[in-house]
């Protein structure tokens, strides 16, 4: 029983030492890092870029046509009309929603009208105007601008994080300067934001057509650019 008894305590004695020499050890290299003289700075850089991924949402339904046209002839029409304009379906083209109003048919009992939507994928905004024309000359103009990507981000953020980082030295090596001293090597990086900024609301893009309007001509628009920036946060020793 005595036994037990001293190897408790002699278990707690070693648990407070080494408690206590883990709170000393972390306290002098918190101190060692204190007490050198550093300099701290924050530098943010920024760029827009032009997206290169256009997300537009096609719906496709019989309702539009008062039921005369079948979903099946509409999407058929469609599909003929991207081809023509170079649009890769099997790639860019990808079936979204399909759906019917069982609900007009179960309380009217009339027809089932079907709808179909559909995510294209186009690359630039004169190939979206092409797209938003043709489909509107075949009677399809139920279009969303769903989203805009840049394919390259990962590779951008990368850039800007070392814009950020080289801006930060300059700034501090112009604020050691007057100081007649020089910069050192860097104690601590933290990079506080790299991401990008959207204002982008889904909305309905709709194309007025004239009878003397050519459809191979791309009606002019336009996407908000996107703004990616990188901030960094830079602890610099001071010699």
């Amino acid at each position: 029983m005595k036994y037990l008894i001293r190897q408790k305590i002699a278990l707690r004695f070693l648990i407070t030492l080494f408690l206590i020499i883990s709170s000393l050890t972390s306290y002098g290299q918190s101190k060692n890092f204190i007490d050198q003289p550093y300099l701290e700075t924050t530098a943010r850089v920024d760029t827009l870029v032009i997206p290169d991924r256009i997300y537009l949402s096609i719906l496709i339904t019989e309702a539009d046509t008062k039921g005369k046209t079948s979903v099946e002839k509409l999407e058929n029409k469609m599909a003929d009309k991207l081809k023509t304009l170079g649009i890769d379906i099997e790639k860019q083209l990808t079936l979204t929603d399909l759906g019917s109003n069982f609900k007009k048919y179960f309380l009217r009992k009339v027809d089932v009208q079907k709808d179909k939507e559909y995510s294209l994928l186009v690359y630039d905004a004169v190939t979206a105007g092409r797209v938003i024309m043709g489909l509107e000359s075949i009677g399809i103009s139920n279009l969303n601008l769903t989203k805009t990507e840049y394919s390259s981000l990962e590779k951008l953020k990368i850039d800007l994080r070392k814009r950020a980082v080289g801006a930060a030295k300059n700034q501090a090596e112009a604020m050691v300067l007057p100081l007649d001293q020089k910069l050192g090597h860097a104690l601590f990086i933290s990079d506080l934001n790299t991401g990008v900024q959207y204002r982008m609301e889904e909305r309905m893009v709709r194309v007025q057509m004239s009878k003397e309007a050519d459809e191979d001509q791309p009606i002019e628009i336009e996407f908000e650019k996107i703004k990616v920036e990188s901030t960094v946060n830079v602890k610099f020793a001071i010699q």
